[in-house]
């Protein structure tokens, strides 16, 4: 089992910056292939961001490609997402998911680990 926590959701407003983190506890680490979702109010949940188990190779989603930067520390066992320019579209609850694989999906099926999300809003 691997347990999730978000953290550092707010409100923001357009063009600001806000660092979310998920700490996890449970199992090693390293062995988990770590992401970003989000799920804004009427609309299906989104990949955001992925990172390899290592940490070497990330993956973003177009709409948040140059903006958002995805990083973990598996000696903290911590997972970030640093998010930057953000826009009113930005606007949604950010989960951070663990899949025990080897390389990022931007499907939600494979990330059988879920934290309970923090909200994240943006003003114009």
């Amino acid at each position: 089992q691997v347990q999730l926590v978000e953290s550092g959701g707010g409100s923001v407003q357009a063009g600001g910056s806000l660092r979310l983190s998920c700490a996890t506890s449970g199992r090693t680490l390293s062995n988990y292939v770590l992401a970003w979702f989000r799920q804004a109010p009427g609309k299906e949940r989104e990949f955001v961001a992925g990172i390899s188990r290592s940490g070497d190779n990330t993956y973003y989603a177009d709409s948040v490609k140059g903006r958002f930067t995805i990083s973990r520390d598996n000696a903290k066992n911590m997972v970030i997402l640093q998010m930057n320019s953000l826009k009113p579209e930005d606007t949604a609850v950010y989960y951070c998911a663990a899949a025990l694989r080897v390389g990022v999906s931007a499907s939600s099926n494979p990330y059988g680990y879920w934290g309970q999300g923090t909200q994240v809003t943006v003003s114009s």
